[in-house]
């Protein structure tokens, strides 16, 4: 019988048949695994599509992700692709991540999301026999402090295969919780106690997707216009409670109208250049407008109580 000596490591024997000795975890040179949810703002660690970062220069840094096979979301309606706009809110995720970990944004302060432009290459976004991992490249300027807020300008390449997939920028602002309530005043709380109820959506083929579940808009008797209207109890565009609508609720309701407008012959968004100018609010109707402004581009405006909240371009294949 072998007795173990405490405070001494016991050797180990190799598996049988293999001839080769255990690893320990500890003995690991790196196991994969998610960044901490709470850096990209999300409740669900499936929500989390980073897994790793490293500084390469004073403000370039190399990250790894992954994109699940079967993402009950981000996925095109035939299940064979990645949704396009899986790489805007992995450029977010990107975002979120430097603020936090790496320039010392402190968790449970508010992003302000100013523009998020992205393009994709849908040869390398199919969905392939394994789930996707992702090396990508971020450049950061701008990115600090100017009294209590920071703000900064990023831009992203995502790498699949060693091949470009997509590609994209953002411009944010981060503000402490006291000045988003004074940004919101009493609007926030009286959108979230009383938002408009859903409203029955357009068919999921027309917004170009499978499920009406995921479809965020109304009809209404106006041609090229719909009413922003998604359910609030969404698993991934209401992923946490929010007092307004999120921009990347802004940004699907903007593809989703891209494609209603080439109904029935389809749309598939390829890239997505949108500015966000004011709050959406959950409390009152927001019209969502799209023109075709040249062949493959669609020019889409959301309005609210006569302001317009954002506006985004649309360029896709019919």
């Amino acid at each position: 019988m072998t007795m173990l000596t405490i405070g001494k490591t016991a050797p180990l024997l190799p598996p049988p048949g293999t001839g080769q000795p255990w690893m320990r975890c500890n003995d690991a040179r790196q196991l994969t695994t998610t960044v901490p949810r709470e850096y990209v703002h999300r409740s669900s660690l499936a929500e989390v599509f980073l897994t790793g970062c490293d500084r390469t220069g004073e403000d370039t840094f190399s990250l790894t992700g992954q994109w699940p096979r079967a993402h009950t979301f981000f996925t095109s309606a035939d299940g064979t692709s990645h949704d396009p706009v899986q790489a805007g809110e992995t450029i977010r995720q990107v975002g979120l991540y430097l603020c936090h970990a790496l320039y010392g944004v402190p968790l449970g302060h508010n992003v302000l999301l100013w523009n998020l432009d992205f393009t994709t290459r849908p040869e390398h976004l199919r969905i392939g026999r394994g789930p996707s991992d992702l090396e990508m490249t971020a450049l950061c300027t701008g990115f600090g402090w100017k009294g209590n807020r920071f703000s900064g300008h990023l831009q992203v390449d995502i790498h699949r295969n060693g091949e470009l997939a997509a590609s994209g920028t953002a411009r944010f602002s981060c503000v402490a919780p006291a000045t988003y309530r004074r940004l919101r005043g009493d609007r926030g709380l009286m959108a979230l106690t009383r938002p408009l109820p859903r409203r029955t959506p357009i068919p999921a083929t027309s917004a170009g997707r499978l499920l009406s579940f995921d479809v965020v808009l109304a009809p209404t008797t106006q041609t090229g216009r719909w009413q922003l209207s998604p359910d609030l109890d969404h698993p991934i565009l209401f992923e946490h409670t929010n007092d307004h609508h999120p921009g990347m609720v802004l940004i699907e309701a903007a593809r989703q109208a891209a494609s209603a407008l080439h109904t029935p012959t389809g749309f598939t968004p390829t890239a997505i250049t949108t500015a966000f100018h004011h709050y959406a609010e959950l409390d009152a109707p927001c019209w969502i407008d799209a023109t075709q402004t040249t062949p493959g581009h669609v020019t889409i405006t959301g309005h609210q109580e006569g302001r317009t909240i954002f506006h985004s371009t649309v360029t896709g294949t019919t």
